[in-house]
């Protein structure tokens, strides 16, 4: 199997994994145990841009103009999925209909809020691919070299872009629908909980 099948395959099996839970919980999901899960996934998602993308991205400049790229990136990434959250009509489970008016059906805007909310983490896990690839191929020949060297410029612009979109889904989505109302001191030990285990996993792993 090649490299980039597996790196595919991977974050595939991951989510399916994930979602696959759905079928032993209860219909209605105690809020409690909503809380708890929102803030984990949260504190997954935050550690992941700043040790996996953020980091990595700074570190890939030689010096004090190294924070441009991470900041110019950043920002875009949040602008571009502020930009996708006005112009798509979604809705989510614990809120009203977002977006602008359509005729679609309710399934069909949580579909798109799902899309919505995932979209962040394709994008990481292609940056990832790439920059992997173009390091296993970079012997290939002067035009892949040429390739390379463009994509690796673009690097840490692409690396921040999509921690921006991922931290704007945290602070947009997931910190309100599990900070309001009671027990959402529950939400914030999900949250350090998901933070610790994700730094963990990125240092020791690499």
């Amino acid at each position: 199997m090649s490299p980039t099948l597996t790196a595919l395959l991977i974050p595939f099996l991951g989510t399916a994994l994930g979602s696959a839970f759905v079928f032993f919980l209860k219909r209605d999901m105690p809020p409690l145990q909503q809380k708890i899960l929102l803030g984990f996934a949260s504190g997954v998602m935050v550690a992941a841009s700043v040790w996996s993308l953020i980091i990595p991205s700074i570190e890939m400049g030689s010096s004090a103009s190294a924070v441009v790229p991470p900041t110019v990136g950043l920002l875009a990434g949040f602008a571009f999925l502020l930009l996708i959250d006005y112009i798509t009509p979604h809705i989510h489970p614990a809120g009203g209909p977002e977006g602008p008016e359509s005729r679609l059906s309710r399934t069909a805007k949580l579909a798109l809020a799902v899309t919505i909310h995932n979209f962040p983490e394709g994008m990481a896990v292609g940056v990832a691919i790439a920059g992997a690839m173009t390091a296993d191929f970079s012997m290939a020949g002067a035009l892949v070299l040429l390739l390379t060297t463009s994509i690796l410029g673009i690097m840490p612009y692409m690396l921040a872009f999509a921690a921006g979109a991922m931290l704007y889904v945290v602070v947009e989505e997931l910190i309100p629908e599990y900070s309001g109302g009671k027990h959402s001191n529950i939400g914030t030990v999900g949250f350090a909980l998901g933070f610790a285990l994700m730094m963990v996993l990125d240092v020791v792993l690499g």
